[in-house]
């Protein structure tokens, strides 16, 4: 075959495997019964609570396991339970849980699909106030409820079978690295878009979830604050190379979010 003949057979391989990718990925969508959008998805609710229990455990010795203080895991928990009994996360088919980890050294809080949801130690040494936990927490609900875990999965599945057609349309089999370097470079570019989205929708569902439980939604600001310093403040990666929006860009919509809802009385999603 010549090497006219045999690039035309790699396009339109690359084309096919395009094609299921794309197709597999929308025929995925769904209807979230919490916020009325569409995304795709890969599991049902009942799947996702079943994932998130089984890596609990995982997830705690990871930092360091669970904290070995009983008074401060209630004292999450009270808070937590709060958030999602006083707002729309009560009426999903999920089971919330929250845990303290140990690690003291991490400034971070996780979402396990399901419910889920881990605080670090070095995290809660910082806050002070319950406002500001009901912060954390009700941003990581928010992950649970938008589904962003399977969401991500769906978008992970959709990123590795268009790589895997970019490589079989462009690989040239006697200098297989270059498209293939190319291609991976472009698919962590599509998967941080994604996760500053979600994050950002999260920071909207703890503000959401924080006036529904009598919380001050101000001091989410607060909570970026800490984030920002934790981060290094100047010396952190710019927002288009961070799997997370920049602090001071968080804290600009999260006050927008609080304009708006003084203004009308609800927040637009």
């Amino acid at each position: 075959m010549t090497n006219s003949g045999g690039l035309k057979a790699r396009l339109f391989m690359g084309l096919i495997m395009a094609g299921i990718a794309l197709f597999s990925y929308y025929s995925k969508m769904q209807v979230n019964p919490i916020t009325g959008k569409r995304q795709a998805v890969t599991m049902t609710p009942q799947q996702e609570v079943a994932m998130g229990l089984q890596s609990a455990p995982q997830m705690a010795s990871e930092f360091g396991g669970l904290y070995q203080d009983q008074k401060v895991q209630n004292q999450i928990k009270n808070v937590g339970m709060k958030l999602v009994n006083n707002s729309d996360a009560a009426k999903s088919e999920y089971q919330f849980n929250f845990h303290v980890l140990s690690d003291d050294q991490t400034i971070n809080a996780f979402a396990l699909p399901g419910g889920q949801i881990f605080i670090t130690v070095g995290l809660l040494k910082r806050l002070t106030s319950k406002d500001q936990l009901a912060g954390v927490l009700g941003h990581e609900i928010g992950h649970v409820i938008g589904r962003h875990s399977a969401q991500q999965m769906a978008k992970d599945e959709l990123t590795n079978g268009l790589l895997g057609a970019a490589v079989a349309a462009t690989s040239d089999p006697y200098s297989p690295n270059s498209s293939g370097a190319i291609a991976q470079y472009v698919g962590k570019m599509i998967t941080m878009k994604y996760g500053r989205d979600d994050e950002l929708e999260s920071d909207k569902f703890g503000v959401k979830y924080m006036l529904q439980s009598g919380y001050n939604p101000e001091k989410m600001v607060d909570v970026m604050e800490i984030l920002k310093e934790a981060s290094g403040g100047a010396d952190r990666p710019s927002e288009f190379q961070s799997s997370h929006p920049d602090p001071d860009h968080r804290i600009a919509e999260i006050k927008k979010a609080l304009e708006q809802y003084k203004k009308t009385g609800k927040l637009e999603w």
